[in-house]
């Protein structure tokens, strides 16, 4: 039989591909990071805390030996944006993915995690940081895809974006709070903004897509550990080192090469219950 497409290993393949993680320096962003440079990619990983970037650079490079450069980079200033990426397309010779991890939430003193005692500025900051952060870095990355007309934008969302979260699941206890509903608002534009910057950056060869994680388990009370995997059809929550690997890597590869303005629910099927 002859041989209809590329092998299927040379599809998953990141072989001479160079790759930005945003937040690639711990947890789910260094998960990720770590998954794309044993595919074969070589990487730049960004933290807003430039040690720790230079130390998992170094694990990073002895585990897969990829190269891997660590910049320091705070995603809410465009102008550190554009120089990082410019200065990794410059230093690579291009550039084909771009994991747009960095985000988070924030709580600070004198504001609550209900809309009644949320503080404006907690509020403009996540939507700040998550939001208009993703948009600094697609933009700089369009800039330079447009160019190779070629290249795969990997948003991160999340399940908070997608659906309600029922308290139940956190049991009023201190040690565990939901994020407060500003994080779930960033994260679902985040989900909205990856499928029409899809439809605009499609003719350039450019696809964008977004990876939706649910919970991961990391030490949390045992009783929410067992009230969420409940919600889950797997009866468990994600795992770090394991779950969003082959994700990332299949949105990042050919693999995926038809595949663009898609969300990626990787939560055990918490999102699908009726």
């Amino acid at each position: 039989m002859t041989a209809r497409g590329p092998h299927i290993s040379k599809l998953f393949s990141l072989s001479g591909r160079i790759a930005i993680v945003t937040g690639g320096a711990q947890n789910l962003g260094l998960d990720m990071a770590e998954a794309l440079a044993e595919a074969g990619a070589d990487l730049a990983i960004t933290s807003r805390n430039y040690d720790k970037c230079v130390a998992i650079a170094h694990d990073l490079v002895q585990h897969t030996g990829r190269r891997v450069l660590p910049f320091a980079l705070d995603i809410q200033d465009a102008g550190q944006v554009d120089e990082v990426f410019a200065r990794v397309a410059a230093e690579y010779g291009r550039l084909d993915v771009v994991v747009n991890n960095a985000g988070g939430a924030r709580l600070s003193e004198g504001s609550g995690v209900t809309v009644d005692e949320r503080s404006p500025e907690d509020f403009m900051y996540v939507i700040g940081l998550n939001i208009v952060g993703t948009f600094h870095c697609c933009r700089a990355a369009v800039r330079i895809m447009k160019q190779q007309g070629s290249g795969s934008i990997v948003n991160i969302g999340s399940i908070s974006g997608m659906v309600g979260r029922d308290r139940w699941i956190y049991g009023g206890s201190e040690d565990m709070v939901p994020n407060m509903s500003d994080y779930s608002a960033a994260k679902g534009g985040i989900i909205a903004y990856t499928r029409d910057l899809a439809a605009e950056v499609g003719r350039y060869g450019i696809r964008v897509n977004c990876i939706s994680p649910g919970g991961f388990e990391r030490g949390q009370p045992e009783e929410f550990i067992r009230r969420y995997s409940c919600h889950t059809m797997l009866g468990r929550m994600g795992r770090d080192g394991t779950d969003l690997k082959g994700a990332v890597v299949y949105l990042a590869s050919d693999a995926s090469g038809y595949v663009t303005a898609q969300n990626l629910a990787v939560d055990g099927g918490f999102t699908s219950w009726s």
